[in-house]
């Protein structure tokens, strides 16, 4: 370790400008500190792939998240509206079955951490493939839990007539669903939606719990290696979190008043 710091110090005094130098001991001392966790030895690149594990798995994850989300919201919309009023027979039963998965799958998925769910999909269910394919799946079927009632609340919404509506003009109810009833749905809670991209990208800052080389784990690697937490953390970590955050905030915001624009 001895020899790493004076190697980086060696290669600081070299390399700093003299400006750079000459500052109080305090901003002196600051700047070399950037300089030990992200300039030497490229430490930035680590910063640099974990943001983009960051992104591929916050992206692919909000995918299937939607995907499952979707399937979830309709055999539970379908349930509580027509699963009454079905006569008995196998179209009842397997709409009753996979209602009953679906709240099962709702009530375990919310019910856990996220950080136990993606630790059992690596030492459990998903032991043959990479840390990042085991993370997207792994956040894509916790989002799937929060985009299904998302999306149900937004069905649900939508008022009975545009249903009527659909069946008056001749169209069967999945007909009804996916050309009148999903639409209008999806334009109401796609605010939400995108609030829960928000919310996917700052949770999968647990995926280093699997080794996964992610923009967190890069800053605790990095951290540990130059036993100075605060300047990975604060700037390389947390500082890049907020930014993403504050953008992609700004984007909704934006995409809402679009649409309440579109609305009159």
């Amino acid at each position: 370790m001895g020899t790493q710091v004076s190697e980086v110090m060696s290669q600081w005094l070299n390399t700093a400008p003299q400006w750079i130098l000459n500052l109080p001991k305090g901003l002196s001392e600051f700047c070399y500190k950037i300089f030990k966790c992200f300039i030497f030895d490229d430490r930035y690149m680590l910063f640099v792939k974990g943001l983009g594990n960051t992104l591929v798995i916050t992206f692919f994850a909000l995918l299937i998240g939607i995907a499952l989300g979707v399937l979830v919201s309709l055999v539970r919309v379908t349930w509580d509206k027509n699963g009454l009023e079905m006569r008995r027979g196998p179209g009842k039963f397997f709409l009753w079955l996979a209602n009953f998965l679906c709240k099962i799958y709702l009530t375990i998925i919310r019910g856990t951490p996220v950080v136990v769910q993606i630790l059992i999909y690596y030492f459990i269910i998903m032991t043959s493939s990479d840390k990042l394919t085991t993370a997207i799946v792994a956040f894509g079927v916790n989002s799937g839990a929060y985009v299904a009632e998302i999306m149900r609340s937004g069905i649900m919404s939508i008022d009975i007539g545009q249903n009527e509506a659909g069946r008056s003009l001749g169209f069967g109810y999945v007909a009804t669903m996916r050309f009148i009833i999903l639409p209008q749905a999806f334009k109401n809670v796609l605010p939400a939606l995108a609030n829960e991209f928000i919310v996917l990208l700052k949770e999968t800052a647990v995926a280093g719990y699997i080794g996964l080389a992610d923009l967190a784990y890069a800053g605790s690697i990095v951290g540990g290696n130059t036993y100075e937490y605060l300047v990975p953390l604060v700037f390389g970590v947390a500082l890049v979190y907020l930014i993403l955050v504050m953008f992609f905030t700004w984007l909704v915001g934006k995409l809402e008043r679009r649409l309440r624009a579109s609305e009159r």
